[in-house]
C-alpha cells in the first residue's frame, strides 16, 4: 500500500530523543534489526536528573512484572501524543499492567509497521487506515485522538482567498495525493467555482511561508494545532484560513489523527488493549484538564523542540481532543461513513467497501 501523501506533520526534528523518558521511545526502525546511533540521556533508573525529572506520582513497580506493549508513532513526538506521554510519565500505563514502548516510524508507514506485526497500537490518520483495511491489511482505528478535524487551507492574506471559489486561477502546493485533488476540488465546486481551474504542485517537506512569499504556490494544507501556530502567533504571519470543519456542508469531517491496532492483537491480547485504551484516555483527560503538565511531557520526550510552540499547541488541543473529556477517544459512525464514501468518489477504495470495517468501539468504552 502506498500511505496517503499529508499535509504538513508536527515536529519534522529527527534528532535523537533526550529526557527522561526518552528511553521509552525509541525507532521502529530498531525493531527491524537496523542499527541506529542515538544519543539518549537518562533512560536509565540510576541517572540522578532523570530521577528529578520523572513525575512524582508515577509507579515503581518493575518493567519485569508488566508486559510489553509497544506503540508507533505516526511522526517524530510531538503534541498528538501528549496524552500518551502523559500516561506514561505518571505511571498509569504500569498501573494498567503495561510496560509501554514507544517507536518512531522511520522511513515506514506506522499502518504498515503495525499490518506486520512491529506494534501493537499504530497512531495513524483516517485515510490511511480505510484504503489500508480496504486492500486488506488487518488494522482498524481504535480511537479518535482529536474529536473533530483541525486542518485547514492557509494562504497569505495580501493573497486575497477568503472562500473555496477564491482558488480559482491560483496554485495549491502539497504532496500530490487524491485525497487533496478530491478535497480542494469539492471545496471549490460546492461555492459555485471551477475546481479545474486550480492549479497543484507538489512541494512535499517545505517552509511554507517561504514558499508563498516567493509565489511558488499561494495555498497549502497544515494542521491549525502545531503549522497554524507556528506561522502565525510565532512566525507572525498574517494568513487567512480556509477550516475544513467549516465546510463540512461540502466535505466530510473525519478523524486524524486515530489510534490503530490490528486483527491479531485484538484477537490474541484483548485485555492489553483495552487496558492501553483506558490508561490513554485518562492521559488525554489530563492533557485537556493540565495542558502545561501535557507540554511538559512532550518536552520531556523531545527537548529540541521550540517549548513556546509546544505550549501553545497544548493549550490549542486542550479544548480539541474532545468536547466532553469522559469520552475521549469515542468514534462515530456517520463520519466514517461519510469520509469512506467520499473515499471511494475519489476513487481511493473501491465501492462497497464497508466502512464498519475500518475501525471499532469495541475496545473503549464508547459511553
Amino acid at each position: 500500500m502506498n500511505p496517503t501523501p499529508r499535509p504538513t506533520r508536527p515536529a519534522r526534528s529527527r534528532r535523537p530523543l533526550r529526557g527522561a523518558n526518552a528511553g521509552r521511545v525509541a525507532r521502529a526502525a530498531s525493531l527491524l534489526g537496523v542499527v541506529l546511533v542515538a544519543a539518549v540521556l537518562g533512560s536509565c533508573g540510576s541517572d540522578d536528573s532523570a530521577s528529578r525529572d520523572k513525575d512524582p506520582a508515577a509507579t515503581t513497580t518493575s518493567t519485569d512484572d508488566l508486559e510489553k506493549f509497544t506503540v508507533v508513532l505516526d511522526w517524530t513526538p510531538n503534541t498528538n501524543h501528549s496524552g500518551m506521554f502523559l500516561a506514561d510519565a505518571r505511571g498509569w500505563y504500569a498501573e494498567a499492567g503495561l510496560d509501554v514502548e514507544f517507536v518512531e516510524p522511520g522511513d515506514s508507514s506506522s499502518i504498515q509497521l503495525l499490518a506486520g506485526g512491529k506494534a501493537d497500537v499504530a497512531v495513524s490518520v483516517s485515510e490511511e487506515v480505510v484504503p489500508a483495511r480496504a486492500e486488506g491489511l488487518p488494522v482498524r482505528s481504535v480511537a479518535a485522538v482529536i474529536e473533530h478535524n483541525t486542518s485547514s487551507l492557509v494562504s497569505l492574506t495580501s493573497a486575497g482567498i477568503e472562500r473555496p471559489r477564491d482558488l480559482e486561477g491560483r496554485t495549491y502546493g502539497g504532496w500530490g495525493g487524491q485525497l487533496e485533488e478530491a478535497l480542494l476540488h469539492e471545496l471549490v465546486a460546492c461555492d459555485d467555482g471551477a475546481p479545474s481551474k486550480v492549479n497543484f504542485v507538489e512541494v512535499g517537506e517545505a517552509d511554507y511561508r517561504i514558499g508563498m512569499e516567493r509565489g511558488q504556490y499561494d495555498t497549502v494544507w497544515i494542521y491549525d494545532g502545531w503549522d497554524g501556530i507556528r506561522l502565525t502567533e510565532i512566525d507572525g504571519a498574517e494568513l487567512n484560513r480556509i477550516a475544513f470543519i467549516d465546510h463540512t456542508d461540502c466535505i466530510p469531517d473525519w478523524y486524524t489523527p486515530v489510534l490503530a491496532s490490528s486483527d491479531d492483537v485484538m484477537e490474541k491480547r484483548p485485555d492489553d488493549l483495552r487496558a492501553f485504551l483506558a490508561a490513554t484516555r485518562r492521559g488525554y483527560q489530563a492533557a485537556i484538564a493540565e495542558p502545561q503538565a501535557a507540554a511538559d511531557a512532550v518536552m520531556d520526550v523531545a527537548p529540541d523542540l521550540d517549548s513556546d510552540l509546544v505550549e501553545r499547541s497544548a493549550r490549542f488541543l486542550a479544548d480539541r481532543y474532545a468536547s466532553d473529556p469522559e469520552v475521549w477517544g469515542r468514534q462515530d459512525a456517520k463520519i466514517w461513513e461519510r469520509f469512506t464514501a467520499f473515499l471511494v468518489k475519489a476513487g481511493m477504495v473501491e465501492a462497497g467497501f464497508d466502512s464498519t470495517q475500518a475501525w471499532t468501539g469495541d475496545f473503549l468504552d464508547q459511553r
